[in-house]
This record gives C-alpha cells, sequence and structure tokens, in this order.
C-alpha cells in the first residue's frame, strides 16, 4: 500500500491488449485474495490479515479503475479516485478499530491461519509481479503497477512474521503491530490519493471557469 500503487489514475498511457489482459488477471487475484483474507481474518482473528485484505481491495479497485476510466476525461479519473481514496481511508479506520477491540478483549489470533493465508497472499503477489514484469520499462503507469505487486509481498512477509511471533509468544502483540503500521500506510496512501484528486478537480474547474 503506498501513494503510488498500483495503476495511478491520473496518468493515461496507451494500454496494449496484451497490458489489459495482465491486468484483468491481476484484477481478478487480487479480488480473490481479498475476499479469502477477509474471510481468514475474522476465522483467526487477525488483524494484520484483515489490514492486508484492505491491502488487496486497494490493488483490486486500482486495477479496476484503471481498466474502466483509463481512456475516460480527467474528471472522471479524478472523481473515481477521490472514491476510492475514501473508501481506503474508510477501511484503515476499520482496521485500526478492530485492533484497539483485540488488545483491549486480549484476541490472541490463529498463528496457523495467519501464516498458511500470509503465504499463500506472497504466493499471489508474486505471481502477479512476475506476470508484470514484462512491463516494468514502459511508462510510469505500468511501472508503478509491477512496483505495487513487487512492494506488496513485504507485508505478506510481515504478516507470516507476525505468525511466527504469536506462535512463538502465545502474545497477539506481533499481530497487532503490523496491523497498525499496515493501516497506518493504508491511511497516509488514502490522504495522499484524496489530496491529489482534489487538486485535479480544482485545477479542472478552474480551467472550466476561465
Amino acid at each position: 500500500m503506498g501513494d503510488s500503487c498500483c495503476a495511478s489514475n491520473s496518468c493515461q498511457s496507451e494500454v496494449t491488449p496484451r497490458y489489459r489482459r495482465a491486468l484483468w488477471i491481476a484484477l481478478a487475484i487480487n479480488a480473490a485474495m481479498f475476499a479469502v483474507e477477509l474471510g481468514a481474518s475474522w476465522t483467526a482473528g487477525s488483524v494484520s490479515l484483515l489490514a492486508d485484505a484492505a491491502d488487496f481491495l486497494g490493488d483490486a479497485a486500482n486495477y479496476g479503475i484503471s481498466l474502466l476510466v483509463l481512456s475516460m476525461a480527467l474528471v472522471w479519473r479524478s472523481r473515481a479516485a477521490l472514491a476510492k481514496g475514501a473508501t481506503m481511508g474508510l477501511y484503515g479506520v476499520l482496521v485500526l478499530a478492530q485492533a484497539a477491540w483485540n488488545g483491549f478483549n486480549g484476541v490472541v489470533p490463529g498463528a496457523y491461519t495467519m501464516g498458511v493465508v500470509g503465504a499463500l497472499a506472497l504466493t499471489a503477489n508474486l505471481s502477479v509481479a512476475v506476470m508484470l514484469y514484462a512491463f516494468r520499462d514502459g511508462d510510469a503507469n505500468m511501472r508503478s503497477v509491477w512496483l505495487c505487486s513487487r512492494n506488496d509481498a513485504i507485508g505478506n512477509i510481515a504478516v507470516i512474521l507476525a505468525a511466527g511471533g504469536v506462535f512463538g509468544l502465545g502474545a497477539a502483540w506481533p499481530d497487532l503491530m503490523v496491523a497498525v503500521i499496515m493501516a497506518g500506510l493504508g491511511l497516509s496512501a488514502a490522504r495522499s490519493v484524496m489530496t491529489q484528486a482534489r487538486a485535479e478537480l480544482k485545477e479542472i474547474a478552474h480551467v472550466a471557469h476561465a
């Protein structure tokens, strides 16, 4: 989860059929992993998995917006980015609230589920990164998509490490720590996306009334 993660909504570039297919596959993988991690997070009581699910949701939204509004006017891409940023922010707040609830109630998550699902998520992100590797030297939009999947693997590794910490210590704090860090990154990304979208909409309005 980062400020430039995945497809930038402010960038419009030529999308080849091969690249479009790769984005559709990446979208499907991220959407599926969001559903898997969301269910696993509630089953295991893990907020780091919940935070990672939010990451997959954000990525899926980015891929989808890139595919759906790439050829539209900037005003529509900016509006879509604004809505996406708001959703990312709300999800980040939800993760922090769940982390506070788990910490207050002393909920120790299931380390085995965390580890297995974290490894599955890592495999998914690495698969997407390998698939998009051929486009890493394209324009800024294409490069950001590949870098996003590559960097997301770091979050998956953090979840796996948190699972090891929960298993070895029998405590919830490794899970909570990773969740808070990931939620913080998500909120930062949401703020950045919304700030840029508002600036673009303001500039569009200024030009329209000039």
